[in-house]
């Protein structure tokens, strides 16, 4: 593959399809708490972005180093982000059920790592995707990704914060069910593919 403009527009369409569940995690995690300043808002957004780009450099590493097993870990991928995307997002539904949600809740540390990690773990096998590039152009590559979710995500996140002042109570169990839907998106996607 060579330094062109069709590179670009593939990484660019690449980066929006893969900033979609972190897009629809943005929009969950600013419902719920409409509060959240521009800073918190940004690191959200940075942090998705900062994974889409490691997770398309491990599997391009993976591909070139260390094929077989990657290859016997992929079929977990989907069930791992389900998990994952399952038990916060049914943790939310609760809270909203139970009135245990205090508005203008903080997104913890953790709960941001968990929900990195399971918007972008599908992007491993993008890595496969990207094996015939060098170095330098994988690199590109996920940088691009990164760029383009962490613009779609800050996006996402002011969708989100305007939705949820609306909603007040509510927004944690509408939250919780946008997370329960991605992960189940993931799942089935899967099976479909």
């Amino acid at each position: 593959m060579d330094w062109n403009f069709v590179f670009f527009i593939n990484c660019v369409l690449l980066g929006v399809g893969l900033a979609m569940d972190a897009f629809s995690v943005s929009i969950a995690n600013c419902l719920v708490n409409p509060k959240m300043s521009r800073g918190e808002m940004t690191g959200m957004a940075l942090s998705y972005g900062i994974f889409q780009f490691i997770m398309p450099m491990a599997g391009w590493f993976c591909v070139h180093t260390l094929v077989s097993i990657f290859e016997k870990f992929q079929p977990f991928i989907p069930w791992i982000a389900f998990i994952l995307l399952l038990y916060i997002g049914g943790k939310m539904v609760l809270e909203g059920f139970r009135g245990e949600v205090e508005e203008g809740r903080k997104l913890t540390f953790g709960v941001l790592m968990i929900q990195s990690l399971a918007t972008s773990i599908d992007a491993l096998s993008v890595g496969f995707t990207i094996a015939q590039y060098q170095t330098a152009m994988a690199l590109a590559a996920s940088l691009i990704i990164a760029v383009v979710t962490f613009g779609i995500c800050m996006g996402g996140a002011a969708i989100g914060k305007k939705a949820g002042s609306h909603l007040s109570g509510k927004a944690s169990i509408l939250g919780g069910a946008i997370l329960i839907a991605i992960g189940l998106e993931i799942l089935i996607k899967n099976f479909i593919s």
